[in-house]
């Protein structure tokens, strides 16, 4: 049946390649992931193994597409940041997505038994992503810092919520309890009732995970002259900075350098 051939069914396909010079961010999110967690018992209001984990998957990413200039996670979502010449999967939204789930999803899964060794996966975790272009630099750090400030109101408030539930309180108590708190009142809360400086908890659940490639400085083998030969490289790190504020910005400005 001629009328069958690829060639003609190439004609219907759409074409959901992304427009040129745009920043790419890919953002992941889990699917029912309340439920993934609970059934493998992850700590609240935060389990740094779990966090861990994502990091160690996001580090991965980096690893594997050298096109993502920088990745922000918390939780469990992840925000990767794609260069603006970037033509990973021809710029297909379709492909980079769905390389991008199953990469991700097939790293969890094989680094799970370093981060829980006592603990078997039940199933696998499920991600949902959506790409969407940012043609300014400015646009990308507007991006990142509400997400950031997302992770911080959050966290604060699981914080508060998990602590009064551990105290004795049904779900629906803690509820009534933080409605209509304010950022300073839930901190009070934390102090006053159960010890808890909100301030002093550790940044990977106050502000998230950066991955991202540090310049380093190694020292090669020696020149003629018997002098060691320093080389810089990039390695991918994992930090947890303030990425609201212009220093960390300012100290890497490699990171988001438009092509």
């Amino acid at each position: 049946m001629a009328n069958s051939k690829y060639e003609y069914v190439k004609k219907f396909e759409l074409d959901d390649r992304l427009p040129p010079s745009n920043w790419l961010v890919v953002r992941i999110d889990g699917c029912s992931f309340h439920r993934f967690s609970a059934v493998h018992e992850f700590e609240k209001p935060n389990d740094e193994r779990a966090l861990n984990l994502m990091n160690a998957c996001a580090s991965a990413m980096l690893e594997q597409f050298p096109d993502i200039v920088f990745a922000y996670g918390v939780s469990d979502e992840y925000s990767f940041i794609l260069k603006e010449a970037t033509e990973m999967f021809q710029r297909r939204a379709s492909k980079i997505l769905s390389i991008t789930v199953s990469f991700f999803t097939s790293v969890y899964v094989m680094k799970w038994k370093y981060f829980f060794p006592q603990k078997e996966l039940m199933y696998p975790p499920s991600f949902d992503g959506r790409v969407v272009c940012y043609p300014k630099v400015k646009i990308i750090l507007d991006y990142l810092a509400w997400r950031q400030v997302d992770c911080h109101i959050n966290n604060q408030y699981n914080t508060c919520f998990w602590m009064l539930v551990k105290s004795g309180k049904t779900e629906h108590e803690a509820q009534q309890v933080l409605k209509g708190t304010q950022k300073q009142e839930k901190n009070d809360l934390l102090f006053e009732k159960f010890g808890i400086n909100y301030n002093t908890l550790p940044a990977i659940f106050r502000k998230g995970s950066c991955v991202y490639r540090e310049m380093v400085e190694e020292v090669g083998k020696l020149d003629k002259n018997g002098c060691p030969v320093k080389r810089t490289r990039k390695k991918v790190t994992v930090g947890h900075f303030d990425i609201i504020k212009t220093e960390f910005w300012r100290e890497h400005p490699y990171i988001l350098e438009e092509n």
